[in-house]
């Protein structure tokens, strides 16, 4: 299998695809062979654009063809579970964005299927990948910040009724700000600290509906169906308690959007903006150890030591989101397969993280803590020098 070429057929062309199709070309080990939308002209579109040489007028074409070996499932997200099932039957190997699926029964299935066919499972997000969480993992892994003790994790924003042309989906049941942002911030700290063992949540509803500020449809009126301020406590395995607080009711917050807090010292991403942080491959990282604590003396230092920036020389490091690295924890995968390996972006940690969500929200309406029955192993740091293209 080393000179193994993956054929790959992408179902579902959003906006999103066109980063993972273009960052997928870079790697000759995958061959984007076929695609699938709605609609046959969507589909002759967008691979004539990306030179794809089979494209499909529906899911059902694509998975029959013998020649593909993995699915990137880009569809939406209700759909999820069901097109990765359809993807394992037919005995392909998946990566599908996040999340993995809609609850837990859904996840179970699909868990299930992928033992009894043998096949590889990958699960978005795969930006804990990128440069800056993974010079957070070397920080943790050297022993600067020691023991961890505690971590927090804020996504508060005014929800996407502010930019997005169409924001009704992020008010249905099965997303709010948990489900649509919750992924890159709880990935971000499994990937860093390990397993939850219980989680205890609280939620609220600013509002019934909300009024659309962009156009085409500015002042239309929409319904909300879900919580949209969840706060959210978690423990994890090593002992650590972690504050997860998501948000579509926030104007505007000076929050970092992540720190770890360990007995040597704490790792902070400052971001203030509440579209930056682990939804990013890069940006900075910052540092103090307890030897630059503010109060290591009394009287305070007039002068305070600053956070250290930290340099580090991992790759995938873009701050932007039209240009990034979506696609790498698919190439991992697909290397994974190769190789005979655990992936770096398993279904199993997708799965402790859709556990989470769900059990948070569970907590909320049943006020009481919520024991976690899954687990996963921490994925391996991304090395150095892992391929940013080949050829």
């Amino acid at each position: 299998m080393e000179n193994k070429i993956f054929n790959l057929g992408v179902i579902g062309l959003g906006d999103i695809s066109g980063v993972y199709i273009s960052n997928l070309k870079k790697y000759p080990i995958v061959k984007v062979l076929a695609c699938s939308a709605r609609s046959l002209e969507k589909a002759e579109k967008v691979a004539k654009k990306y030179d794809i040489p089979r494209p499909y007028a529906t899911t059902e074409e694509l998975l029959v063809d013998s020649d593909i070996d993995i699915i990137l499932n880009l569809t939406l997200p209700e759909v999820h579970a069901e097109i990765t099932t359809s993807a394992l039957k037919a005995g392909k190997h998946v990566y599908s964005e996040k999340p993995l699926a809609m609850n837990i029964k859904e996840a179970n299935e699909i868990m299930a299927l992928a033992k009894e066919k043998g096949l590889m499972v990958g699960c978005a997000p795969d930006t804990f990948l990128g440069g800056r969480l993974q010079a957070c993992r070397g920080l943790i892994d050297q022993g600067k910040i020691g023991k961890i003790t505690g971590a927090s994790a804020f996504f508060v924003s005014h929800g996407h009724e502010m930019h997005h042309p169409n924001p009704d989906y992020f008010y249905q049941n099965g997303a709010g700000p948990l489900f649509d942002m919750g992924p890159y911030y709880l990935t971000a700290l499994l990937s860093l600290i390990g397993p939850v063992t219980q989680v205890s949540g609280m939620t609220n509803r600013a509002s019934a509906q909300r009024v659309i500020e962009s156009v085409p449809r500015k002042g239309e009126i929409i319904p909300v169906e879900v919580d949209t301020h969840i706060s959210a406590n978690l423990q994890f395995e090593n002992g650590a308690i972690g504050t997860l607080l998501t948000s579509f009711d926030v104007w505007d917050s000076e929050l970092p959007r992540i720190e770890i807090y360990g007995t040597e010292g704490t790792i902070c991403i400052k971001d203030v903006d509440s579209l930056a942080g682990p939804n990013l491959f890069g940006g900075d990282v910052w540092f103090k150890s307890k030897e630059d604590y503010r109060w290591i003396s009394n009287p305070r230092p007039e002068i305070l030591k600053p956070w250290i920036v930290v340099e580090h020389e991992h790759p995938f490091n873009e701050t932007s989101h039209a240009k990034n690295s979506r696609g790498i924890g698919l190439v991992d995968l697909v290397y994974a397969i190769r190789d005979q390996r655990p992936a770096r972006t398993s279904a199993e940690m997708a799965y402790h993280a859709l556990e989470i969500m769900e059990s948070i929200l569970n907590s909320a309406k049943q006020q009481s803590f919520i024991k976690i029955n899954s687990s996963f192993d921490l994925p391996q740091p991304l090395p150095v020098d892992f391929p940013t293209s080949e050829g």
